[in-house]
């Protein structure tokens, strides 16, 4: 946070120090992206680094040749591949097997380049991140995962308001509740949606038919109906609280038009923020200086 703030600071100001000056950074995305394309791509570039965004169908990945090759030849030519995956497993694999960092945007299970962003909006929106009351509503997906390990982290008290089954992974919830522990932070599950937004100084609401789960779509848009953020939630919360979307947003589901082009809406600083996020993550740990 600290990196990412001062970064941008220094961006408002004029050229910033090339700490990635002679450096490679390879994009290799499997799924479609804008905000996460762009703003590695133009972090990558302002940093004085060259991109190489490589489609995973353009590649002898695409003709079957195994991972673990591919990261090893990768590795040799790259100083870091940013990876957007269906798979988190095939991070772990690059990860293993490349001689490089490897950095997830995105995978099934986490979204951490998110959270980067998504805490530094909070940051300036409220002043600080320790005691925040940090409320997810919809779907326990990647980017909830991420947010529970994020706000357990630095103190938050986070309530997730999702349907039953449709639940953060267990495994990171556990996680999260330990981290709490230590920072001084609370994780709750609440799957009443009105009753979690009590008192919020920030809603967070993400998708409900994330990429790859077409088949699900009228299910899921049946079942998550009652967890769309609209002027009658967001009225439990705080006067002032803020609201959030990691977009692209679908108006009239997980949240109404009214809501996300609202006064209470930061969506489109956090959207800004991708851009320095990026550019924190890639100079913590590739930069020279």
């Amino acid at each position: 946070m600290d990196l990412a703030v001062r970064l941008k600071s220094d961006s408002k100001q004029g050229p910033l120090e090339h700490r990635l000056s002679g450096k490679v950074i390879g994009l290799l995305f499997e799924k479609p992206s804008t905000r996460t394309r762009a703003s590695f791509e133009t972090a990558v570039y302002q940093l004085g680094g060259q991109a190489m965004y490589l489609r995973a169908d353009e590649l002898q990945l695409a003709r079957g040749e195994p991972l673990k090759d591919t990261a090893r030849v990768l590795g040799s030519y790259l100083s870091a591949i940013v990876i957007r995956t269906y798979a988190h497993e095939n991070l772990i694999e690059f990860a293993e097997y490349a001689p490089v960092p490897i950095i997830n945007a995105l995978s099934d299970l986490e979204h951490p380049t998110q959270i980067v962003a998504d805490m530094l909006t909070v940051l300036e929106a409220k002043g600080a991140l320790q005691g925040i009351k940090f409320v997810w509503v919809g779907d326990g997906n990647n980017v909830c995962n991420s947010w529970l390990l994020g706000a357990a982290s630095v103190g938050m008290n986070m309530v997730v308001s999702c349907p039953r089954g449709y639940e953060p992974n267990k495994q990171i919830l556990q996680k999260a509740k330990l981290l709490a522990k230590d920072s001084g932070g609370s994780i709750r599950v609440v799957s009443d949606p009105v009753k979690a937004a009590e008192g919020a100084d920030v809603i967070y609401t993400d998708v409900w038919v994330s990429m790859g789960q077409d088949k699900e779509r009228r299910k899921k848009e049946r079942v998550f109906k009652p967890y769309q953020i609209n002027a009658k939630l967001v009225s439990r919360a705080k006067p002032d609280v803020a609201v959030m979307h990691c977009l692209p947003a679908h108006r009239g589901l997980e949240i109404t038009d009214e809501v996300l082009e609202g006064p209470r809406s930061i969506v489109w600083k956090q959207a800004e923020n991708k851009l320095h996020g990026a550019r924190a993550v890639l100079a913590a740990f590739l930069g020279s200086s």
